[in-house]
Formats: C-alpha cells, structure tokens, sequence
C-alpha cells in the first residue's frame, strides 16, 4: 500500500448525504404541514451551503449554522418559526439516511485489513455517528474526528494538527485524505500537508483552482492510487 493511514470524509464520499438531506426535509415539512415547493428547497439549500461555508472559514459556529437555518428559511417566506426546535426535528429525521455510496462498506472492509482507517467530518457528531452505525460502517474505521469535538473544522491546520495528534505513530508521507469537497477536504490536506484524493464524478481537474494530488470519479478508483 502506498498509504498506512488513509482520511475519509463522510457526507458524499462513503454516505449519500444528499438522498437523507432530501428525505428529513421532506420528513419534516409534512410533520410542520408547510408545502415543500422547488422554490422553498432551492432557498433552504442555497442558505444551508452559504451558512456551512460561513463555518469552513470560521465566522460561524456549528450551532450558528443548524439552529439558525430555518428561521431564515421561513423569514424569507415571510412566516417565524422556533428555530432550534424545528432543527431538532430535522436532525431526527436526518439521523436516519445512512444510504451508503456504491460499494462503500464493501471497499472500506477490505481497506482496513491494509490500512488504518480514520473519519475526519465537518458533521453534528451525534448525526454523524448514528448514520456511520446505522450503515454499518463505524467498526472499520480506528477512529472518527469531528470538527465539532476538535474545537476547529477542516479545512484549518488546527483541526489535522487535533487528529494527527491521536494518531499512534503518524507519518504525514503515509497519509491521504479522500472526500468530495475542494474547499473543505482538498483544501484541509493541503493546509496540513498531506496528499489528497478529490472523488468527483463530473469534474474537469484542469479548471480547478484547488488542486488535488489525485482525482477519481468513483471510489472504486482509490485502489489505483492506493496499491
């Protein structure tokens, strides 16, 4: 193996994020009976984006960003809602989309009889240990660092410094981070100095202006880089 420590992003790397995301809005716009138009979930999804994003480069914290969302959700729309309260319950019901990504489970079994494997994830903790239970792949991973237990989110140095740190005999030339985020993931590995794989279906690398040390379409594609 190339690598002994290999760093997964969670959310639209191993776990479908966007089928639970759409699935607990869903959810819980039925249970509040407020319609769910294209309109109301283009808005919830562009506000949500920019409020994570706020937080990547640290002028918002993670409890800004989700108790904060649907208030200005339903400001925009006119209408006030008890925001932490409407959050709590969408967090019920996006604990429950562990949809896997491909062969996920299968290829992260099999890569952890050849390497040590670690979560690094910008995630709730409680959410994102829940969805990695439920989809059966929390048992393969040596540890899970959330930026919510850190104190920092990637892509800050401060937030690899924390997980570096608890990894027994870490060597940053043995270790690579996969994920599907340029500013988040790619950024965060460069920042840390270490080699970075950005798994994105579409993507023309040559435009990019973040770029990644490696670049794949498919998970599947990691043993190419990895063997």
């Amino acid at each position: 193996m190339r690598y002994k420590t290999l760093l997964f992003d969670v959310d639209d790397t191993l776990l479908d994020f966007k089928d639970a995301e759409n699935q607990a809005l869903r959810s819980l716009f039925e249970e509040v009976e407020f319609e769910l138009t294209p309109e109301v979930e283009l808005t919830y999804k562009t506000l949500n984006y920019r409020r994570w994003k706020e937080y990547e480069q640290g002028n918002m914290t993670s409890e800004e960003v989700v108790n904060g969302r649907f208030g200005e959700l339903f400001e925009y729309f006119g209408q006030k809602v008890d925001s932490p309260a409407m959050e709590k319950r969408y967090r019920y019901y996006l604990n429950q989309g562990h949809k896997r990504l491909g062969n996920s489970l299968e290829i992260v079994q099999d890569l952890a009889d050849k390497a040590e494997l670690y979560v690094v994830t910008n995630g709730v903790a409680t959410t994102q240990f829940q969805r990695l239970t439920d989809s059966k792949l929390l048992p393969y991973f040596k540890d899970i660092f959330v930026s919510e237990t850190a104190g920092y989110q990637k892509p800050k140095r401060e937030f690899f410094d924390y997980a570096f740190s608890r990894i027994p005999d870490f060597n940053k030339e043995d270790t690579v981070i996969i994920g599907d985020s340029l500013t988040s993931d790619i950024q965060g590995g460069k920042n840390a100095g270490i080699d970075t794989v950005w798994l994105n279906p579409v993507a023309n690398q040559e435009k990019l202006s973040i770029q990644p040390t490696f670049h794949i379409q498919t998970l599947e594609e990691i043993y190419g880089i990895l063997v």
